[in-house]
């Protein structure tokens, strides 16, 4: 799935509608500034309700990218909601015959745990209307890149006093909390198989987040997981009365049954320097008291 020059890319609005249709003309001249060519979904700046368009033209859009062949990826504009609304009535065929990206982050993850049930990887990143990603964070946009050409990924990543040492090497899955709890039970859920698991949220109580969680730990989210990572949880509201634990002690607690590490602060989530994860690759996460890295075997 490595990407190369003249490879197209097509720009797709599976759920929310576009408000900043400039965004989309500057993720283009980024994407063609790489050499790549770029084609727009016929109902990309639709807008109906909620939506970019109807159930039926989002679903034509993600079809038809899906389906062509001369498409190598799969660039999602923005999330939103509405990715649930159509994600039973894609057909995978065609893509299972010849695999390309599916690239974004928070609702956009539904479609990576479908394809993480084919076996096939895709990439949890920005997207198109993250303009402040795309002009200010310089290593996530260098990153993307090499996640699109197939040049090998590893990060360093901060020490956090939370952390649980251990080394796991396995698939990356995961993405938003609310995301995983709405697929959990689904055909699209994580039912089986060994992952390190990925996390992050934004502008949840910390209730809602410790419900979510043992929600999943019900689902037996943790039973095959061999490691966690945790990345940004923003714009929290403050509760009253307090919660009275930190984010790390929440999620902690929640996992305190279980023996895999666990490693907090990766720069991914709805943050700006939201760094890109390959989904369904091979990894290894090291964690030790004086340094956290993760490693892609290969991309």
């Amino acid at each position: 799935m490595k990407l190369k020059e003249k490879d197209t890319i097509a720009i797709v609005a599976p759920a929310g509608f576009i408000k900043n249709k400039k965004s989309i003309a500057k993720a283009v001249s980024l994407l063609e500034s790489w050499g790549f060519q770029v084609v727009l979904g016929k109902h990309l700046f639709a807008k109906h309700k909620h939506f970019a368009g109807t159930d039926t033209e989002r679903i034509e859009d993600f079809q038809n990218a899906l389906d062509n062949p001369k498409i190598k990826a799969i660039w999602c504009a923005r999330g939103g909601y509405g990715s649930i609304r159509i994600i039973d009535k894609l057909d995978f065929t065609h893509f299972k015959k010849q695999p390309k990206w599916i690239i974004g982050y928070s609702d956009i993850c539904t479609f990576h745990h479908a394809v993480f049930q084919l076996q096939i990887p895709s990439i949890h990143g920005f997207m198109p209307t993250s303009e402040e990603t795309i002009q200010t964070a310089k290593s996530a946009v260098s990153n993307f890149k090499n996640c699109l050409i197939g040049n090998r990924l590893s990060y360093k990543i901060p020490l956090n006093r939370f952390n649980k040492k251990g080394v796991a090497k396995g698939k990356i899955i995961g993405g938003n909390l609310s995301i995983l709890q709405s697929l959990a039970g689904t055909k699209f859920g994580l039912n089986k198989g060994k992952y390190i698991l990925f996390i992050e949220e934004i502008g949840e109580y910390k209730y809602h987040i410790d419900r979510i969680l043992h929600s999943l730990k019900l689902n037996g989210y943790f039973n095959n997981c061999i490691g966690l990572i945790v990345g940004s949880f923003t714009k929290i509201p403050i509760n009253d009365p307090a919660f009275g634990e930190t984010i790390e002690e929440l999620i902690l607690n929640i996992v305190s049954d279980y023996n895999f590490p666990v490693c907090f602060d990766f720069p991914a989530g709805h943050i700006v320097n939201n760094q890109p994860i390959l989904f369904g690759k091979e990894v290894v996460l090291e964690i030790k008291n004086n340094s956290v890295n993760l490693e892609y075997i290969e991309n």
